[in-house]
């Protein structure tokens, strides 16, 4: 069932986890993701990347995802990722998506709040508008090593939250987007200060390769959705990387193929919902 994504994340919060935001580049993926949040019977979102909605193919797939999530006996949202492009936020709402990240993180607190509110007069009060407030680095497609830079000021946060009218918000408290150089490291002081001046639900990206104590740790300050990319993205590459030669020896069995596919990414989904449950 198709539900928005700011209420199944404030109710997963009231009941102590965290809604897994994944990204999906394709169908195989996506049904492995809903697949295991029916067995978990825990709500889930499958995100599109921006570079993935810029095509027809892109829009076809949002309109897929759609179509599983009207199905599926769990809640689901889909959601357009880090968007900055107006246009594409149109053209992706149009095509199905039920929330979009409205990204003016690289402008001014100005900018950010005029950049959120544009897209809500463009896509109308229905669509679930998160927006974020800091600066994250790195490539949310690409897995480059990255080090934490700007970090959201509390300070900023709830004159951005009321001049916005975000649903929710994605902050920077030392995560990165692909994988991390060094130890990840999160300033709980900063979470802490934002959840005390934040009135929606806590949105943390580049969760892969935070260790699971901690993301679980993150629920008690608010965060009630984790966004996973790069752990999910690396599993099924290693996994097809060992299996393209053999499948070539087996009649070129694509089958078998997207099985192991689907098992890969149904494990990073399993370990993701087991750790963002609040101990």
């Amino acid at each position: 069932m198709l539900k928005p994504m700011n209420q199944m994340v404030a109710e997963a919060i009231a009941a102590g986890h965290a809604v897994p935001a994944f990204t999906c580049y394709d169908f195989t993926t996506a049904l492995a993701m809903v697949a295991e949040a029916e067995a978990q019977q825990r709500a889930v979102i499958l995100n599109v990347a921006p570079k993935t909605a810029g095509s027809a193919s892109g829009l076809r797939l949002i309109t897929a995802l759609r179509a599983l999530g009207e199905q599926a006996s769990i809640p689901v949202a889909v959601q357009l990722d880090h968007a900055s492009d107006e246009q594409l936020i149109v053209r992706a709402v149009r095509a199905g998506a039920t929330a979009v990240l409205a990204d003016g993180s690289a402008g001014t607190l100005e900018a950010n709040i005029a950049f959120v509110q544009q897209v809500r007069s463009l896509v109308g009060p229905d669509i679930v508008m998160e927006a974020e407030l800091g600066a994250l680095p790195g490539n949310e497609d690409k897995a480059f090593e990255q080090m934490a830079s700007q970090l959201t000021d509390p300070a900023q946060v709830a004159g951005f939250l009321a001049g916005s009218g975000a649903d929710l918000l994605a902050v920077a408290i030392g995560n990165v987007h692909g994988r991390y150089k060094g130890e990840p490291k999160i300033h709980w002081e900063v979470l802490e200060a934002i959840q005390a001046a934040s009135t929606v639900p806590l949105v943390l990206h580049g969760a892969s390769g935070i260790a699971p104590a901690d993301l679980s740790r993150t629920i008690a300050y608010g965060v009630g959705k984790v966004n996973l990319n790069t752990e999910l993205r690396t599993a099924v590459l290693s996994t097809l990387s060992g299996q393209l030669e053999p499948r070539r020896e087996d009649g070129q069995n694509m089958l078998g193929l997207l099985g192991d596919w689907e098992r890969a990414a149904t494990e990073v989904a399993a370990a993701t919902f087991t750790a963002l449950v609040a101990k």
